[in-house]
């Protein structure tokens, strides 16, 4: 099963990530930068795989670019207690 097919995997894998980069200093705009990257490429390749990420995909689908900046910037806050800190 792809990590993308349960949400709490999902934010899991995406906590790991982020605490990774917060470990090598890397600063919260440019996390944010990656996780609007990282949401757009998600939205225009990857088929959703789960209720949480049709819904996120169909409010990315609407949302301008500022609004897209801060889908992905409550993505970053949403994982940011999740990972399985290693």
């Amino acid at each position: 099963m792809s990590i993308l097919e349960n949400w709490q995997q999902w934010k899991d894998f995406l906590g790991d990530r982020l605490n990774q980069a917060e470990q090598q200093g890397v600063d919260k705009n440019t996390i944010n930068d990656l996780a609007y990257q990282v949401g757009d490429y998600l939205a225009k390749q990857v088929d959703p795989k789960n209720e949480q990420e049709r819904v996120l995909a169909d409010l990315w689908s609407v949302a301008s670019p500022e609004e897209q900046q801060a889908i992905a910037s409550i993505m970053v806050k949403l994982v940011e207690n999740n990972g399985t800190g290693s």
